[in-house]
């Protein structure tokens, strides 16, 4: 018995066009979606900056082989480094990503679309100094804020309605979608090389979701994304060289991403690609943390000041119960041992049980020497969380997008205190105003770590006014970074 497949090249999948014209299209953004990146831009980069604190990070930092430096190179911020783009996306874009404080957006799929800058802003480095090298026009910043609403919304607009975790991958691999397509149209891909581009994202091996849960949670999901962001960048180049593509690399029957990968069900857009995902992303501003627990945070916080009002502390905690939602249970529900900082971090009942012991929850706290502290595993095994479906319901409504926690605390003598909801985090859309002041001082918390006050005042002058931001010189910009 023999079958006869058509050898004919079939016109590519619907998605790689409409990805690949709305990146080519939408090349200008003006309004909240451009002031929006320039929050995200200069948050993103103080993440990076923070965790140059980290040996674990530092150590994964720099050239592929020691000692190389590309002339007319990507400046790594913050690094001596300079580098090919590849290079230099994977280390950006790990830095950006290993504390877990950067941007969030929820959807049926989870993940942090800034991930993205570190691709993006790496190549329009690159390019920029070898345009400046030929005596050519540099990109400018404006570029790379459009560049960011784009990669945006393509990773958000896919996540909304496509569960990759539910078939075990990761969602860097809308990093490496995204990351593609808007590196591609900055390296001057025509339309047919960005279609190819983009299917060569989709055809890659998938990252699988094995490092984000026990009993292999590990520190691979902190440079994940900077793998994934760097992938794209080389894919765009390999596109540019005109290497061919798959048309129908996510709809091929048994071959393709949708049958091979996604159990064969279609990829599904549940609006069309614009500016949404920029303008509604959700900021980490008050805790470096798994985003499904920010408001669990920050209602602990409250009953730790309830009890203290009454003359009482955690140790007088019988049992909490933490009302959420479903995707909390899926990824940051944990009982049992956590082995490192990587499974700690996506622990909410280790967060919670940190924040009300100690009044605070940071990246420090989920280091080993923080976490020999008995007290927090005595706790933690005393929290346990319960779905309530109005909750999954909003966090699904476009609407809403709540990220609801309710914590309700019996104490040992047999009180029921009242629940503590936090429906919205800090961070969100509906909080911007209150959170838009704090997520400047906390840049400014970043430059201080690594850089001296006049060094300082010449990225807040450059940083802090879309306008003046926007027509800066990229590699002018990212000079500004360099070690002095």
């Amino acid at each position: 018995m023999s079958s006869h497949v058509s050898q004919g090249r079939p016109a590519p999948d619907p998605l790689l066009v409409d990805i690949a014209d709305y990146v080519l299209d939408r090349t200008q953004f003006l309004g909240l979606a451009l002031e929006t990146a320039r929050l995200c831009l200069i948050d993103t980069l103080g993440c990076g900056l923070q965790a140059l604190d980290y040996p674990a990070c530092t150590k994964l930092l720099g050239p592929v082989v020691p000692g190389t430096m590309v002339p007319q190179g990507a400046k790594v911020p913050g690094t001596p480094y300079q580098l090919d783009p590849v290079s230099a996306a994977f280390n950006l874009g790990a830095m950006i990503r290993w504390l877990d404080f950067n941007d969030t957006w929820l959807g049926a799929e989870w993940g942090h679309p800034s991930d993205n800058l570190g691709g993006i802003l790496m190549v329009a480095d690159w390019l920029s100094r070898g345009a400046v090298a030929a005596g050519k026009p540099p990109l400018i910043m404006r570029d790379v804020l459009n560049a960011m609403v784009q990669a945006h919304e393509i990773q958000g607009v896919l996540a909304l309605d496509n569960a990759f975790n539910e078939v075990g991958l990761d969602h860097v691999l809308l990093v490496k979608v995204a990351t593609t397509a808007v590196t591609g149209r900055l390296l001057g891909l025509s339309r047919a090389e960005l279609i190819d581009a983009i299917s060569l994202a989709w055809v890659d091996g998938q990252a699988l979701r094995t490092y984000r849960h026990a009993p292999n949670t590990g520190s691979r999901k902190s440079w994940a994304a900077g793998d994934a962001t760097s992938r794209g960048v080389r894919l765009a180049l390999i596109a540019r060289t005109g290497e061919m593509g798959y048309p129908t690399a996510l709809s091929a029957p048994t071959w393709g991403f949708c049958d091979a990968s996604f159990g064969g069900k279609p990829l599904r857009l549940q609006r069309p690609f614009g500016s949404y995902v920029m303008e509604n992303v959700l900021f980490k501003i008050s805790f470096p943390a798994e985003f499904h627990a920010q408001t669990a945070v920050e209602a602990a916080l409250s009953l730790r000041e309830q009890l203290a009002g009454a003359g009482r502390d955690a140790s007088d905690i019988e049992r909490i119960t933490i009302r959420t939602h479903a995707a909390c249970l899926r990824i940051i529900d944990k009982q049992g041992p956590l082995h490192n900082p990587a499974d700690r971090d996506h622990c909410i009942q280790y967060m919670v049980a940190v924040a009300l012991l100690h009044g605070r929850l940071s990246a420090a706290d989920y280091e080993d020497q923080a976490a020999a502290d008995a007290r927090i595993d005595a706790l933690r095994a005393r929290i346990h969380c319960v779905e309530d479906p109005a909750f999954t319901a909003d966090y699904h409504d476009p609407g809403k997008r709540s990220i609801a926690n309710g914590l309700t605390a019996v104490l040992r003598d047999g009180t029921t205190l009242p629940e503590l909801l936090v429906e919205y985090p800090l961070g969100h859309k509906r909080r911007r105003a209150e959170g838009e002041p704090l997520l400047e001082a906390k840049f400014r918390a970043n430059l201080a770590r690594r850089f001296a006050p006049r060094q300082q005042q010449a990225i807040l002058h450059a940083s802090l006014d879309t306008a003046r931001l926007a027509q800066m010189p990229v590699h002018d910009y990212v000079d500004l970074y360099c070690p002095r």
